[in-house]
């Protein structure tokens, strides 16, 4: 992490036993700091037994190294990472769109230019799918809403540091 203070976002990736109440910890443990937590994704690793949390949140420097210095003392956490810089960062979006016989093409059109899929097709709508960075979301679904969006669900984003693997976990 930089030097300064300057508020800005940070990604926290967080490689936690898979144990019932560790979520719970861990987001405990940023509302005691009032922290809020941008966006939150947990999921399993190569191994079931150890979980992978992406959290995304804004503060300064020194803040969110005390946040971190706090997530090591948990008893279930086994390695905390900011992950801001140099790493690889995606998120996820399901976007259902009003779609008539008129706009369902250049829909269609506009998620394959973005590199997304059709993955539902109703007689009045379209669900697609699409995956990338926060910009090309939020560009995407900026595009769709003069269709009419009728349901969003998006992801937090995951993201994993480049090059070298974090830590080594037994087999």
């Amino acid at each position: 992490m930089s030097n300064n203070n300057k508020r800005s976002k940070y990604t926290i990736s967080v490689l936690v036993e898979n144990k019932p109440g560790v979520l719970a910890r861990v987001s405990s443990l940023f509302r005691r700091r009032n922290f809020n937590i941008e966006s939150l994704t947990v999921g399993t690793t190569d191994r079931e037994d150890i979980s992978r949390m992406t959290i995304v949140v804004n503060g300064d420097t020194k803040m969110v190294e005390q946040v971190m210095k706090q997530l090591n003392k948990l008893i279930e956490i086994i390695k905390v990472s900011d992950v801001t810089e140099n790493s690889v960062e995606r998120e996820l979006v399901l976007i259902k769109v009003k779609a008539t016989s008129e706009t369902r093409g250049e829909i269609v059109e506009l998620a394959n230019i973005f590199r997304g899929r059709v993955v539902d097709v109703s007689k009045d709508s379209l669900i697609i799918e699409l995956t990338g960075d926060e910009d090309k979301i939020r560009a995407f679904v900026n595009l769709m809403r003069q269709f009419g969006i009728r349901e969003l669900a998006r992801t937090g984003k995951v993201a994993m540091q480049r090059g070298e693997k974090i830590v080594a976990l037994n087999p």
